[in-house]
């Protein structure tokens, strides 16, 4: 599949960089917010893990079924990445 050759004006391309730099701004802006949540978050992961090992997790409307600890996943060496 090619690209639709086209060009852009002078100020397309100026807008485009000053919009990139403000999206980057922005970027580090979450990035940094979700970072300073680590701590909560990973409470919240053991909370979650913790409830669905002792009060179980929804099969069919009212069912529900415990979750064995040797089906709780190992939790990755690597930073948790947060998908926005």
């Amino acid at each position: 599949m090619k690209a639709i050759p086209h060009k852009r004006s002078r100020e397309v391309e100026a807008w485009l960089k000053k919009e990139l730099v403000e999206q980057k701004k922005r970027y580090k802006k979450i990035v940094a917010e979700q970072d300073a949540l680590a701590p909560k978050r990973d409470k919240w992961v053991a909370e979650f893990l913790q409830r669905i090992q002792t009060r179980g997790t929804h099969v069919h409307w009212d069912q529900m079924r415990k979750v064995r600890p040797e089906e709780i996943p190992v939790k990755p060496k690597r930073k948790f990445r947060v998908v926005f």
